[in-house]
C-alpha cells in the first residue's frame, strides 16, 4: 500500500492512498474535519451529558482522530474509553511523516497515541485510555456498550463493503440508549440505511471551508 503526504487547505497534512485514489481527510482541512466531524459533533455532545464516554471509531488511520480526542478529554476532564479498529495499520515511518506537519501539542499527543501498542490497553493522559485493535469490522466482536461511533471508513463509492446495512445493525445493537454516530458522508442512501437500522438521523453542516453537510445518527432512549 503506498501512500504520499499532501498538505490540506488549514495547513495540516493528510495522506493520499494511490491505490484507490483517496485520501485519508477532507483536502480542505485535515485537523478542522476531523475535529468538526467527530470531535464536535460526536464526543463533545455525549460529553454533555455523560460523565464517562466509550467511543469507537471505524478506521483508525493515521490516529488524528484519536489524539484530537485525547486533547479534549484532558481539556474537559471527561474519562474516555476509545476503541479503535483498523484492518491495515500505516507504518511507523508513515505516521512519523504525518504528525511532523501538525502543531507541536498534537504532534506530541499524536506520537504517543500511534506508539500504543495493538490488542492492548494505554493509558494516553488521565482522561483518555486507548484500545487499538487490528481486526477486521466486518468479523470482529464489538466493544459494547458504545456511547459515540465514529464512522470514518473510506467514500462509499471506494470501499462498498465497509457501507452495508448488516454492519449498521451491528453499531445499533452495540450502542447504549441515545448514543451517537458521526460521519462525514451525508449521502441520501447512507442517511435512508441508517433509518432503516432504526438511528434518528440529521444532516448538519460541514467544516468551514468542507462539506457541505455531515450525518449524527441517535439511537433513541435517555442515556
Amino acid at each position: 500500500m503506498k501512500v504520499a503526504i499532501e498538505k490540506t487547505a488549514d495547513g495540516s497534512p493528510t495522506l493520499y492512498r494511490e491505490d484507490i485514489d483517496e485520501h485519508y481527510h477532507s483536502v480542505n482541512g485535515a485537523v478542522a474535519e476531523s475535529r468538526h466531524v467527530y470531535v464536535e459533533t460526536g464526543w463533545r455532545k455525549a460529553a454533555e451529558s455523560k460523565s464517562a464516554v466509550r467511543v469507537f471509531e471505524v478506521g483508525f488511520g493515521t490516529g488524528l482522530n484519536a489524539a484530537l480526542t485525547a486533547d479534549a478529554a484532558l481539556e474537559a476532564a471527561v474519562p474516555t474509553e476509545y476503541y479503535s479498529v483498523e484492518l491495515h495499520p500505516l507504518s511507523g515511518p508513515v505516521t512519523e511523516l504525518f504528525s511532523e506537519g501538525l502543531p507541536a501539542q498534537l504532534r506530541d499527543i499524536l506520537r504517543a497515541v500511534n506508539a500504543a501498542p495493538w490488542q492492548e490497553s494505554t493509558t494516553i493522559n488521565p482522561y483518555f485510555t486507548l484500545h487499538k485493535i487490528e481486526a477486521d469490522l466486518l468479523t470482529m466482536q464489538l466493544p459494547a456498550p458504545l456511547d459515540v461511533i465514529y464512522y470514518d471508513a473510506f467514500a462509499p463509492e471506494k470501499q462498498p463493503e465497509m457501507w452495508d446495512e448488516s454492519i449498521f445493525r451491528r453499531l445499533h445493537a452495540a450502542m447504549s440508549p441515545g448514543a451517537i454516530l458521526t460521519t462525514y458522508c451525508a449521502k441520501g442512501a447512507i442517511r435512508r440505511m441508517l433509518n432503516a437500522v432504526g438511528l434518528l438521523t440529521e444532516r448538519l453542516p460541514g467544516p468551514p471551508s468542507g462539506k457541505r453537510e455531515i450525518l449524527r445518527a441517535t439511537l433513541p432512549g435517555e442515556k
